[in-house]
């Protein structure tokens, strides 16, 4: 049977991008090297105008526009999702560049079960030139699995009973599950919670969590904060807003570094997080990181 049977899900892939370009352009080259191409790819673009001079990814690309501040993610993987004509709704970071056989891993998985599908993400170090980001054996080389996510099977499926495991930088779902559950909760602004919620959700539905096989991308390294002191009240209030829906804090490990910092009174058992001061601008800046791999 070949490659592309017509019995699997179609594939539509889905991204969100404001500023990172040339992230994009790597994405794009990535779709246009995949064994099996998705049906399309739908780009979110929070912010006016789209980027020019952009590659072809080997199928149709579909444009939204989602205006907001803070970052409006919740709403542009909202609006991707409205505007996507297949199957399965791949989310893809426009970090992230797919490996050959993404697409084809996510269809095969969708074919064989109903579930919230989680793909390997590998991270890669900074300086990646053009070259090797065009050069999948270098990829592979290079990419470094992050300390705190669990081994991913190297084929097939494994039954993930955390559905908390979902990161948005790759995971793909059946459109009519998204769709039923009411896609993701724009009340959720800026940095964190919105898919932890989304996975928490689907779980309650009924909808099982997989970690895919074959499904692996890399992640194009950019500086991170550590803590995200420049997210801090959208951490805070995205948290607060979790436990009111669920019942029990997110980004737990945020929030104790926040309390390390001395910054806020909490802990697991709160019902409610204390800011006893917030972070000064000397305080973000230090917490760039420019050289890490992991936030």
């Amino acid at each position: 049977m070949p490659s592309d049977a017509s019995d699997r899900p179609s594939a539509s892939v889905l991204t969100l991008v404001r500023g990172r370009a040339d992230r994009l352009r790597n994405l794009m080259a990535g779709l246009a090297r995949q064994s099996v191409p998705p049906r399309e790819l739908v780009i979110a673009w929070m912010q006016p105008e789209r980027a020019a001079d952009l590659p072809d990814p080997g199928c149709p690309v579909r444009h939204r526009h989602v205006a907001g501040e803070p970052m409006p993610l919740a709403a542009a993987r909202n609006r991707a999702a409205e505007a996507a004509s297949g199957d399965l709704l791949v989310f893809l970071d426009v970090d992230c560049i797919p490996s050959p056989c993404l697409v084809a891993a996510y269809r095969r998985a969708a074919a064989q079960a109903e579930g919230l599908f989680l793909g390997e993400v590998l991270y890669l170090p900074p300086g990646l030139d053009a070259d090797v980001a065009a050069d999948d054996a270098a990829l592979a080389r290079l990419g470094r699995a992050h300390p705190a996510r669990p081994p991913v099977p190297a084929e097939g499926l494994r039954r993930e009973p955390d559905p908390g495991q979902l990161w948005g930088l790759s995971f793909a779902l059946p459109a009519h599950a998204w769709r039923a559950c009411g896609g993701m909760d724009e009340a959720y602004a800026g940095y964190g919670g919105e898919e932890t919620d989304l996975a928490m959700r689907l779980a309650a539905s009924g909808l099982p969590t997989f970690w895919v096989g074959g499904a692996r991308a890399y992640h194009q390294h950019h500086p991170v904060h550590v803590p995200p002191l420049q997210h801090f009240d959208a951490i805070l209030a995205n948290a607060a807003r979790f436990r009111r829906a669920h019942g029990r804090w997110c980004m737990t490990y945020w929030l104790d570094q926040f309390r390390a910092a001395g910054l806020i009174a909490w802990d697991d058992d709160a019902p409610a997080i204390q800011v006893l001061r917030r972070p000064d601008p000397t305080e973000i800046a230090a917490a760039l990181r420019p050289d890490a791999l992991f936030s």
